[in-house]
């Protein structure tokens, strides 16, 4: 057949000389062809699928009858160009079946042509003379599996196929590389296709005798031989085992076919054996441990076979194959701990599933029930699903999860048909699952399955706790997704149970269910939307609320009703229910609530909180009909919302404002779309309705314009990273919603058809300029942005949305722009250079007339041009290279433009990939010589890297030798010269790149490269190649470039293993075996950083193997290295040098913790553990060092996710004991018998003092605390761990009793803790008895332990648990001073306090009494302990209100020690909750106020002023002063006095300082009016100017914001002249507080506004905390509003204004590249000159039209534009003069790019508006220009600037037309 451009030339040239055939016929061919030669010409699948689409339906226009009309050769090239078409997209079936269905519409025109040429196609494969070949059997499965007509021309000729795969099994059996390769899989999948589709043609050759023959003899035995484990390819192997059972399902008689396969399932058979498949009989012999062979075979007769033929007996009539012969090897291969234990429980799922489709059969056939209570079967089940439940392997647990459901299905089943009305098994179930921890996973999937037979009353009566734990899931990550399925569960099964009671009986309305409903769920819901707890509120209002409405609507009427407004959390609340509500039902809550909703809704929009905001954003974006299109109340809203969102730092919520914003856009979009599309169909229409519909049509038209002009206003360099990336990603929004552009990656979201009619409207009305000139200069600016965020957004856009090619001009200067920036030495800018280019190569047009070639081979030649010029700069000049041709930035480029681009890269580079790899590989070895310090004997040299002294050395020696002559005496700098840093930089980056990059190409080429053809890169290339990654790797030492390298070895080695040619697939092999060689290997050189790059080597080859093979690489590596780290250290082996073992050992490491190896180095994690616990004891300070790294590694791997709940703590994890040990059952014996031995030690004699150090101990006893406790063992094979636990309490180590009572707790079943607490409690000594004081505390922490773990139920306490406290109240002399150890009065304490509830007034008192009189005496001498013992016994005393005022009341008379653990005790979140209890605290603090500041301890005055600033914290925010009386006059100026003369003298700290200002500001606020206070106020508020400095420190920042909130806001309400100017002061540090770098700093100076306007609004309502943004634009307000004409009002607005001098801004942006490798960073990184100009705009203008009113104002006004106007009006001259060009200049553009550019323009021009608002309102300046012909001059510049790519906020143009900005 001829190629496909020969045959679309040929019937092109066909339809264009046609002169019979009609023209749209003609027309019609033409487009048709053009889309199949679209879609060849495509690589990208969906593009591929869209024009085959669209081919097809314009070969539909043509009717059947105009297709007979054709020529016949006319129709016979369309039909082999279909055909060509389907060999071409062989790979893609989807693509296959649609051609297929255009060659079927011509099969109804002439079949015979079809079905011909299909033969002839398909003969060219079965008929050909050589071996069957990859694409053979592709393009054979096609025309089997998506071809019509195909699958007729194999029927037809099905035979010699056969025998062509017959002969090619034995063929590829013979070779490893040929079996375990793509070409067996294919080869097989034929067959399963063959048996499948032809199964009537096949059944004859296997169950009838005279057509027996030798080829499907032949398929079978080769079948069974993969099967058996000849080839090592898993896949393979379960494809073939599919297909033996899909040769036994031809069968037509059921009783050979069962014959057949319980002769198959003898593969379990550890003797050779003989299978039996009708007239078949293949030899078999024993097969392998891996238990693949039994998997392929179960799942095969399981997917495969009949039910008639799984139900056959053998020689039992009762037996059956599935229950007989099927599960007892599928309960065998769950049982073993095999590598694919994932696939084990899909074939049991499978089983189930097969179990419960044949189950009427089954009872027919045994008539006796399958799951009785207590059967076998049904003890085996559980076994099976109750151990695996938790398994570690991905998968296992949800195909464990579908068994337990089927089995609970099956039971029901099986009791209805023996009318078993107990079910007693289901009652069982659930007590055993109530017996679980709330914090096992496993139990709320179980309930899950469970509710439906037992019913919601039944579950949540017998559990009553189960709504807690299900919000306590809900605030746990892992654990919420099942916590909220059960709450979907339950309320489903509750809505089921009330509608099946109503049928019965009356029926429930909506709110009568939801009535019941809020009976059981209403206060849970409220408690988790207003928790504390941020991931408890999300899952609530994303999780919860949704499942809830959807279930019952009419819950949000209850929901509502009960929220109270003046309750923390009620916002919030509000937004989620109406939002969730909204988006479920589709209803609007506008009409549910009325007009106040609205109110409520600004309230939330404006709110500090980012969750609320978002959960308002939501309520109003959210509706299910997309086309319900928005409200001009809900337009208006969000054109407030979003330019006051823009800045957030909060990713997710930046996300979050983009989904918020798309919806609404579509919204609008479809809405109007729906609108235009009633209009054009309506003929007749009434007038006013028209009229409705174009309004909304013209403010929907009109939001869309705004919202795509406002973020260009926040693009330019200057803003902050926040706002430029919220704005690209709302622009991004906009030109997906509403452009016509299609996206081929995108399987959703992509544009109406119809858009382009209200993109026309849109256009007619002068708007939706979307792509215009300006804009695609600003994005071009973005590209040099700071973050590579902002750059890959801009990027993305300009190449997606924008026109194809970019003007002359803008590529040209780009072109340029590039260059420089890809010689720069920063990396940044050299990322920035690579982007562009990138951008360049798709956008520009052909730049070389000379060249022939595409484009994108120009370019690329010439990067390689370039990087062959760095690389001789670099070998000649060093120095030079690193500062003007560092190398690392045309490789970024490189990359860029090669991997990012769809195009050939076998194409781009066919002449020049030997050249660019040689290229890199001198390159590699330059680098390396230039750290060596040896360019020349780098290469030879041994695979170890220098040192980092060898490598100062080297380049200092490089930089003397390029400096000789001029290098100046001097004193030696520790620092490293900005020489030393560029060439650093320039090596291990430029290393990096070359990891990267190489890998990512030799990965493209060889996935481009066909099978058949030759390829670009020879084995020698690849050779090349691998000792570059090998040289990178092992001789250089910097972590970045080893990293970097990583990620292309990785890719590398992956391609290659992934390759047909066996040669290569070795590469990566011998690569490993050289690894394990250096690593086994003595060093003369000490190899820090985890042995360098040596373990990433090893690891990158072993991660790149197919995770369905079965992984020799990674087994021959384990075995090398645990070889390796176990062989003994010779007898003179040196501590300063690498040491085999040692390397051995971090290679582990690297293997364990290695993402990319994933569960499959678990199998090896016994050996591992017992390895690095064993190496612990090693003499080798590394060595051991090495293994607790390694342990520490292996046991994060093997316990899995963490437990994030409080109480767990945070170290739990989500792995039980048993299924630990199930998973693991090598380690049992091994740490057990660590722990006997550890155990034993301490059993010596009472009077004997020894310290036996066991270095296992301690992580032993870490590993097993970090296990789930409160699970049962079933089996009790881990009782033995509780004896050596309960010993290991009395260790003399400190460390090792804590953890052994966290391992006592972990390993000890719940039904064994009374057990325990009883046996420890009886052992506790009497006052006389001697006792080891060690033993004593260990036991203690043991009791403590279990009763916080047995005492977190709510259940009632036990008669064991008050025998437990009586023992432990008999022992209270424990906590006298009879017991000298502070340490174990503490822990007595502790277990005491945790048994609180069960303990009499009696005993309380009594241990309130003792431990008063303890803390009350005198300390006599230093006792460890002492403190902790104090912090304890404070503790429990201020648990009862009594004690505590006791306590502080004698605060004063205390010791210095008990006064610093009373402060310390309220630091630590005690005694702030209460509101009495926090005023006396107050008190008792301030009274205690002078004598703490006149104290010596600075630790003591600290802590004392940071616990009197928590309790005075709320109050002071909220302006509530506690109800008693000030400190005395003297005493509170003598308190100020002191604490400002700290502040002012900047004595100590900044956290000292933070807490003296907050003290300070505290008294200030309690100050009585006198002579003194405005002073002391006029101090204060100096102080806080000063630390108010953005290069302050931030916690003194903090302390400023909190300042102004607590005397700040009294001050503000004082009204008269003398506090206006400090209010003025006051409201300026406001202003800069809110601009601050800290989050946490804004937020608290936006709560400084938030209590002005409330209390200025004199509200009764709760306070709500408004957001940063709208408290900025209200704080200007008040200081207008108020003191607009009080002196240093307009001094503070123009403070906030950034310069305007624009000469030195063009001299930067004319040199040409950098100073210095690094950028000076700035003191606020946050704050944006431009943005405030926009805000501080309209106030000066308002200011500017009052200026008649006040002389005072108009004088300083005036003396303000008498000094500015000159400068004013020439900068305005300078910008129309660097605006004279058309065309884009390098000058321009550097200014576009220039950080200030942008912020020193708005500040030219807001002083240009302001001075233009004077001089029409002040006639004493009109001397100074003409106030027209500045206009006028103004908006001319402001328009040039607008076409030139700068674009600036609304307030500005709206200042420039001479209106005044609301």
């Amino acid at each position: 057949m001829l190629s496909f451009e020969s045959l679309m030339t040929s019937l092109q040239d066909c339809v264009m000389s046609a002169d019979g055939e009609p023209e749209h016929v003609s027309q019609t061919l033409s487009l048709f062809t053009d889309k199949l030669s679209e879609s060849s010409r495509s690589s990208v699948k969906r593009c591929k699928e869209r024009c085959l689409e669209e081919a097809a339906q314009l070969l539909r226009r043509i009717s059947d009858a105009q297709l007979r009309g054709l020529e016949d050769k006319h129709l016979l090239l369309l039909v082999r160009l279909l055909l060509s078409t389907q060999l071409q997209t062989v790979s893609i079936s989807s693509a296959c079946r649609k051609v297929d269905q255009m060659l079927q519409h011509l099969s109804k025109v002439d079949h015979e042509v079809v079905f011909r040429e299909t033969r002839l196609c398909f003969h060219s494969i079965a008929h050909s003379e050589q071996m069957l070949s990859f694409e053979d059997l592709q393009r054979a499965c096609m025309f089997l599996e998506d071809s019509a007509v195909g699958r007729e021309v194999w029927q037809e000729s099905y035979m010699p196929m056969l025998n062509k795969v017959s002969e090619l099994f034995p063929i590829l059996l013979q070779q490893e590389t040929l079996r375990d390769g793509p070409l067996c899989y294919i080869t097989v999948k034929v067959c399963v296709q063959i048996f499948q589709l032809l199964s009537s043609e096949m059944a004859p050759l296997v169950w009838v005798e005279d057509h027996r023959g030798p080829t499907v003899q032949k398929i079978l035995q080769a079948l069974m031989d993969i099967v058996l484990g000849k080839s090592c390819n898993r896949d393979t192997r379960f494809l073939a085992g599919t297909a033996v059972a899909m040769l036994i399902n031809t069968a037509s008689e059921s009783t050979a076919a069962g014959d057949a396969a319980w002769s198959l399932l003898q593969v379990s058979n550890s003797a050779p054996w003989l299978l039996t498949v009708g007239t078949l009989q293949v030899q078999c012999g024993p097969s392998g441990k891996d238990g693949v062979d039994r998997l392929a075979v179960s799942r095969g007769l399981l997917t495969c076979c009949r039910s008639h033929i799984l139900l056959s007996s053998h020689k039992d009539p009762t037996e059956t194959c599935l229950l007989n012969g099927l599960f007892p090897l599928v309960y065998a291969l769950c049982e073993e701990k095999l590598d694919c234990h994932y696939f084990a429980f899909e074939v049991l799922t499978l089983w189930m599933k097969k179990v419960k489709e044949s189950l009427a059969e089954l009872w027919r056939m045994t008539g006796v029930r399958l799951l009785p209570d207590n059967s076998s079967l049904q003890q085996q089940l559980i076994h099976i699903i109750w151990t695996n439940a938790e398994s570690p392997v991905e998968g296992v647990s949800e195909f464990v999860r579908t068994a337990f459901c089927l089995l609970l299905d099956l039971y029901e089943m099986d009791c209805e048909h023996f009318c078993d009305t107990k079910k007693s098994f289901y009652f069982t179930l659930l007590q055993r699952v109530m017996k679980q921890p709330w914090d096992a996973k496993t139990k709320y999937h179980r309930l899950c399955a469970l509710l439906p037979y037992l019913g919601t009353d039944m579950v949540l009566d017998q559990y009553a706790e189960l709504p807690h734990h299900v919000l306590k899931c809900l605030s746990t990550n892992h654990l919420s997704p099942c916590g909220s399925e059960l709450y979907k569960c339950l309320i489903q099964q509750q809505r089921r149970e009330l509608c099946d009671s109503s049928a019965k009986a009356d029926s429930h309305s909506e709110l009568d269910l939801a009535s019941h409903w809020a009976r059981r769920w209403q206060p849970v819901l409220h408690e988790a939307l207003k928790s504390e707890v941020t991931l408890l509120q999300n899952n609530c209002s994303t999780q919860l609320l949704p499942c809830t409405f959807q279930v019952f609507p009419s819950a949000v009427d209850h929901l509502l009703a009960s929220l109270d407004p003046n309750v923390p959390g009620y916002l919030h609340a509000w937004a989620c229910i109406l939002s969730s509500y909204r988006a479920v039902t589709g209803r609007s809550p506008w009409d549910l609530l009325g007009r106040p909703a609205f109110e409520t809704l600004q309230l939330a929009l404006g709110s500090a909180d980012d969750k609320v905001r978002l959960a308002a954003l939501s309520l109003l974006c959210s509706c299910p009909k997309t086309k319900d299109t928005p409200t001009t109340e809900e337009m208006m809203m969000m054109r407030m919302f979003i330019p006051q969102n823009l800045n957030c730092e909060s990713s997710p919520f930046r996300q979050h404002v983009q989904a918020g914003v798309r919806r609404f856009l579509v919204r609008i979009r479809d809405g109007y779309l729906a609108y235009i599309k009633g209009q054009k169909s309506k003929k007749k229409g009434g007038d006013s309705h028209s009229e409705n519909g174009e309004d909304t049509l013209e403010q929907g038209i009109g939001f869309v314009e705004w919202l795509s002009q406002l973020p260009y206003s926040y693009l330019a360099p200057g803003h902050s990273y926040q706002r430029k990336k919220t704005s690209l990603l709302l622009l991004s929004a906009v030109l997906e919603t509403c452009t016509d552009t299609w996206s081929p990656d995108k399987k959703k979201g992509q544009p109406p058809a119809n858009i382009g009619c209200l993109i026309e409207c849109a256009k007619q009305r002068g708007q939706w300029d979307f792509f215009c000139r300006s804009k695609q200069l600003l994005l071009i600016s973005c590209l040099e942005d700071s973050t590579n965020e902002v750059r890959e957004l801009s990027a993305g856009l300009l190449m997606r949305f924008f026109p194809p090619n970019f003007p002359h001009d803008i590529a040209e200067v780009l072109h340029m722009r590039t260059k420089q920036l890809l010689s720069s030495p920063r990396v940044q800018e050299a990322q920035m250079g690579a982007v562009m280019m990138k951008v360049l190569l798709q956008k520009s047009q052909k730049q070389h007339t000379d060249c022939s070639d595409p484009k994108t081979s120009c370019m690329v030649r010439d990067l390689v041009k370039e990087l062959e010029e760095h690389y001789l700069t670099a070998k000649a000049n060093m120095i030079l290279a690193a500062r003007t041709k560092p190398i690392h930035g045309v490789l970024s480029a490189l990359q860029r433009c090669l991997l990012d681009s769809h195009n050939m890269i076998c194409d781009t580079l066919d002449h020049i990939l030997i050249e660019l790899l040689a290229l890199l590989e001198n390159i590699s070895l330059l680098l390396l010589g230039v750290l060596y310090g040896d360019r020349d004997g780098c290469a030879t040299k041994k695979d170890a890297p220098p040192s980092f002294c060898d490598m100062g050395n080297a380049i200092s020696s490089l930089i003397a030798e390029a400096s000789v002559g001029t290098q100046m005496e001097g004193e030696e700098c520790v620092l490293l010269s900005e020489e030393h840093s560029l060439v650093l930089t320039c090596c291990w980056v430029s290393l990096k790149e070359i990891g990267i990059f190489l890998g990512s190409l030799v990965g493209k080429i060889l996935a481009e490269s066909k099978p058949n053809s030759k390829c670009l890169l020879t084995k020698d290339d690849l050779m090349r190649a691998s000792k570059v990654f090998k040289s990178i790797l092992l001789k250089c030492r910097h972590w970045g470039a080893v990293e970097g390298c990583c990620i292309g070895f990785t890719k590398f080695c992956a391609s290659l293993l992934s390759s047909n040619d066996p040669e290569l697939r070795d590469i990566p092999a011998q690569m490993l075996k050289q690894g394990l060689q250096v690593v086994q290997c003595p060093r003369s050189t000490s190899v820090t950083r985890r042995a360098a790059g040596l373990p990433m080597l090893i690891l990158c080859v072993v991660s790149a193997e197919e995770a369905s093979k079965a992984r020799p690489l990674l087994a021959h590596s384990m075995q090398t290295l645990l070889e390796t780290a176990k062989t003994p250290l010779n007898e003179d082996w040196d501590q300063t040098l690498d040491l085999p073992q040692v390397c051995a050992v971090h290679t582990l490491q690297a293997l364990v913790r290695g993402a990319g190896l994933g569960v499959a180095v678990l199998q090896y994690a016994p050996a591992v553990a017992m390895l690095s616990l064993t190496l612990l004891s090693s003499p080798c300070w590394a060595m051991r060092n090495a293994a607790l790294q390694l342990y520490s590694s292996l046991s994060s791997r093997m316990l899995g996710q963490r437990s994030s709940n409080e109480e767990a703590g945070p170290t739990q994890n989500g792995l039980s004991p048993p299924a630990f040990f199930f998973h693991y059952p090598a380690l049992h014996p091994f740490l057990l018998g660590e722990l006997q031995v550890a155990a034993e030690h301490l059993q010596g004699p009472s009077s004997e003092a020894k310290l036996h150090f066991q270095p296992s101990l301690y992580p032993i006893l870490t590993l097993l605390a970090q296990l789930q406790p409160g699970v049962q063992d079933s089996s009790e094979t881990l009782s033995d761990f509780l004896p050596p636990l309960l010993q290991l309490s009395a260790s003399p180590v400190y460390t090792v009793r804590i953890m052994t009572s966290k391992a006592l707790v972990a390993m000890a079943p719940p039904s064994e803790y009374m057990n325990i607490l009883t046996q420890l409690t009886a052992q506790l000594p009497g006052p006389q008895e001697s006792c080891c004081h060690n033993q004593l505390h260990g036991q203690l922490l043991q009791i403590k332990a279990l009763l916080e773990r047995a005492l977190c139920t709510d259940s009632a306490p036990s008669e064991v648990l008050c025998e437990v406290m009586s023992r432990v109240y008999d022992s209270h002399w424990l906590v006298t001073e009879a017991q000298r150890c502070p340490l174990v009065r503490a822990v007595y304490l502790g277990v005491t306090d945790s048994l609180r509830g069960l303990c009499s007034e009696t005993c309380l008192s009594v241990l309130n009494d003792t431990l008063m009189h303890a803390l009350q005496r005198p300390q006599q001498g230093l006792q460890i302990g002492l403190s902790s013992f104090h912090q304890q016994a404070i503790h429990f005393l201020c648990a009862d209100p009594k004690w505590v005022c006791k306590i502080w009341e004698n605060f004063s008379t205390a010791s210095p020690d008990l006064r610093l653990s009373l402060v310390t005790w309220v630091l630590n979140g005690q005694g702030v909750q209460q509101a009495d209890l926090k005023n006396m605290i107050h008190r008792v603090l301030q009274l205690n106020l002078r004598e703490a500041l006149l104290s010596h301890n600075m630790e003591y005055r600290r802590n004392y002023l940071s616990a009197l600033a928590v309790v005075s914290g709320d109050c002071m925010l909220h302006q509530q002063l506690p109800c008693f009386a000030p400190l005395e006059e003297p005493v509170l100026l003598e308190c100020l006095g002191l604490l400002l003369r700290d502040l002012e003298d900047q004595r100590q700290g900044p956290e000292f300082l933070s807490q003296a200002l907050s003290a300070a500001s505290l008294l200030l606020s309690q100050c009585p009016d006198s002579s003194l206070k405005i002073t002391m106020f006029k101090r204060w508020c100096g102080i806080v100017e000063c630390q108010s400095a953005p290069d302050a420190p931030e916690v003194l920042r903090m302390a400023c914001a909190e300042a102004l909130c607590v005397a700040g806001v009294p001050l503000m309400r004082e009204r008269s002249n003398t506090v206006a100017p400090i209010a003025i002061r006051l409201i300026n540090s406001g202003l800069y507080l809110l601009q601050d770098q800290s989050q946490v700093v804004r937020m608290k100076a936006a709560s400084f506004t938030s209590v002005l306007l409330h209390l200025k609004g004199g509200s009764q309502r709760r306070l709500h905390l408004m957001q940063v943004n709208q408290a900025l634009t209200l704080l200007l307000d008040l200081l207008v509003e108020e003191f607009w004409d009080t002196p240093g009002t307009l001094e503070v607005l123009l403070c906030h204004l950034p310069s305007f001098e624009l000469t030195s801004l063009l001299t930067e942006a004319s040199t040409v590249g950098c100073s210095s490798l690094y950028e000076p960073d700035e003191a606020n990184v946050f704050a944006e000159p431009s943005v405030m100009c926009a805000y501080v705009l309209p106030y000066l203008l308002q200011i500017a039209e009052k200026c008649s009113q006040s002389s005072a104002l108009a004088q300083s006004l005036n003396s303000w534009a008498e000094e500015s106007a000159a400068q004013v009006f020439n900068s305005l001259t300078l910008c129309r003069q660097l605006l004279t060009a058309e065309a884009l200049t390098p000058t321009w553009l550097a200014l576009l790019v220039a950080p200030c550019f942008h912020s020193t323009l708005c500040g030219l021009l807001t002083r240009a508006a302001v001075l233009l608002r004077l001089l029409k309102t002040s006639d004493s300046i009109q001397h100074l220009c003409d106030p027209s012909s500045m206009n006028m001059s103004l908006q001319e510049v402001c328009s040039q600037l607008s076409r030139n790519g700068i674009h600036f906020p609304s307030a500005f143009t709206a200042a420039v037309c001479g209106k005044l900005p609301q």
